[in-house]
């Protein structure tokens, strides 16, 4: 059955697999040879870009042959807001082309266009990243999505069902949830026998604490587990692997520029050369895609934190490597004296805390932070002294912490968990 859904789906999808069978030809390549490919990709995307964007074209202006990126400008979010339309290229089929908006979960949504070229290499390129994990073309993927707009018709997971069938792939929306959910999903991953799943590390991790609380037992199909879209931190990490017994892998990659970086089973984080440049500026990450010529986004500041890193992985990719920051969907904490706590110290503090199903940070005032939570049983109020004892140490003696018990913590609009919010 699955040699024949994966027959099916190549007839189905030809554009797809041709760009994936791209995309594993250059895994065969050396460091230096993917690097240079790399360097070849930015200029021909940087001077397409000046000569078919009036928005580049300003720019830019005149470009040296031999600039480098430190050369050209960064692009803010706050750019393609106000210059959409400037940044759309010349040869671009405005009757073929979609928009698509980001889910702000950086404290920033945004509009994009992007039509079905784009579609199909995001695609393949998640394809790539599946293929990390042993899965297959014609193994079955389930995805625990929380973004409602993904999921209907027309949506990135919102295929018909025969479709779904042929790709071996189904879509469970999971934007709110309850505990006879959680049970019903369970059961479903029992029955359904997935290879994958793939969905928000907030979603992934409730199920993992709910399988693991009533001691379920999940098939042994299972070969990984996909976390993406929100920071992925070691405790749900733990977790996930724990009640899925299988490895999870990280992705990384937003709605505007997809594919950027994933993890392979060495548990490295490998950049996708192929498919962006990227910089980390500062511990903040700058992108470029290269392969978007319907809307290039050049030296775009995504709001995310990281480093690259040197070195080799043991897994044979030629694929440089990246340390995933803390920062994603969540804020930095400003201190009354000027001081930025990075989100990962807040999150730090509740590791061990098994009681607490879910939280936020939310800082609305300098000398006060306020931490919701979702807990089966309250906290000791020896544990509450202690965090607000830390936070008075480490961030700032005049900081007061207030804790607040909530039936559940909001998502974003795309279905996201921020775990730090300041809104100061």
């Amino acid at each position: 059955m699955r040699a024949l859904r994966a027959w099916l789906h190549r007839r189905q999808r030809p554009a797809r697999y041709a760009l994936l069978d791209v995309l594993l030809a250059t895994q065969g390549m050396s460091r230096a040879q993917v690097l240079a490919k790399q360097q070849g990709d930015l200029q021909a995307i940087v001077h397409f870009a000046a000569a078919h964007t009036a928005y580049y074209h300003d720019k830019f202006g005149a470009l040296p042959a031999d600039f480098t990126p430190s050369d050209l400008p960064i692009l803010h979010k706050e750019d393609v807001v106000t210059h959409l339309m400037a940044m759309v290229a010349t040869t671009a089929d405005l009757q073929q082309v979609m928009i698509g908006h980001t889910g702000g979960s950086t404290g920033k949504p945004l509009a994009f266009y992007y039509d079905d070229a784009k579609h199909e290499l995001m695609r393949a390129g998640m394809m790539r990243s599946y293929l990390m994990s042993g899965w297959r073309p014609g193994k079955k993927i389930l995805n625990f999505w929380g973004a409602r707009q993904d999921t209907l018709s027309g949506g990135v997971f919102g295929s018909a069902a025969m479709d779904d069938f042929i790709a071996a792939e189904k879509t469970i929306p999971a934007h709110a949830y309850t505990p006879s959910q959680l049970q019903q999903w369970a059961s479903f991953i029992r029955n359904y026998r997935p290879v994958l799943l793939q969905g928000y590390a907030s979603i992934l991790t409730a199920l993992a604490r709910y399988v693991i609380n009533n001691k379920l037992t999940l098939p042994d199909s299972l070969l990984g587990v996909y976390s993406t879209a929100e920071v992925l931190d070691d405790g749900q990490r733990e977790l996930m692997a724990h009640a899925f017994g299988c490895k999870v892998f990280n992705q990384y990659g937003s709605r505007e520029i997809p594919n950027i970086a994933c993890e392979c089973r060495h548990g490295n984080m490998h950049v996708f050369t192929d498919m962006v440049h990227l910089e980390s500026l500062e511990g903040r990450l700058i992108v470029t895609s290269l392969t978007n010529r319907l809307m290039p986004m050049i030296r775009y500041d995504i709001g995310d934190s990281g480093q690259l890193k040197e070195g080799d992985c043991a897994c044979g990719s030629p694929f440089p490597l990246m340390d995933m920051g803390m920062c994603r969907q969540n804020d930095l904490i400003r201190t009354p004296g000027g001081k930025h706590v990075h989100p990962a110290y807040f999150n730090g503090l509740l590791y061990g805390l098994t009681q607490i199903e879910n939280y936020q940070f939310i800082q609305n005032e300098p000398e006060k932070i306020t931490l919701n939570v979702v807990s089966r049983t309250p906290l000791d109020p020896a544990v509450l002294a202690s965090l607000e004892k830390n936070i008075r140490r480490n961030v700032d003696a005049r900081m007061a912490l207030e804790l607040s018990y909530v039936p559940e913590i909001e998502r974003t609009v795309s279905g996201k968990h921020r775990f730090v919010i300041s809104t100061v």
